[in-house]
């Protein structure tokens, strides 16, 4: 069973980047797809990325296309969000979740394995 951390949220100005990471202490990440998902205050948790687990494939929320990359390094049992050109409207908490052999799902009921999470602020 994965047991997921992510790290690299922050406080960051509207145009800019950062990269979440969230990496798997159990020993079996190679057989997980993986998801981002995301939470803002008062807001229902939503879709943002997912990569399957052989990463061939892989799906985005229609307001991060084009901005968001999700990527996985096996070798390191990590899953990566780069976020490009943030907007504060991508102001939340980050989760990153796993589905054993899963396709690329954008449904969070689909996920068995949840993050703790991370803050990301982006300010205007």
């Amino acid at each position: 069973q994965v047991r997921l951390v992510e790290s690299g949220g922050g406080l960051v100005q509207a145009g800019g980047s950062l990269r979440l990471s969230c990496t798997d202490s159990g020993r079996t990440f190679s057989s997980y797809a993986m998801g981002w998902f995301r939470q803002a205050r008062g807001k229902e948790r939503g879709f943002v990325a997912a990569i399957n687990w052989r990463g061939d494939s892989t799906s985005y929320g229609d307001s991060v296309k084009g901005r968001f990359t999700i990527s996985r390094d096996n070798a390191k049992n990590t899953v990566y969000l780069q976020m490009n050109t943030l907007k504060p409207d991508d102001t939340a908490v980050y989760y990153c979740a796993g589905r054993y052999y899963g396709d690329a799902s954008s449904s969070p009921t689909h996920y068995t394995t949840w993050g703790q999470g991370t803050q990301v602020t982006v300010s205007s």
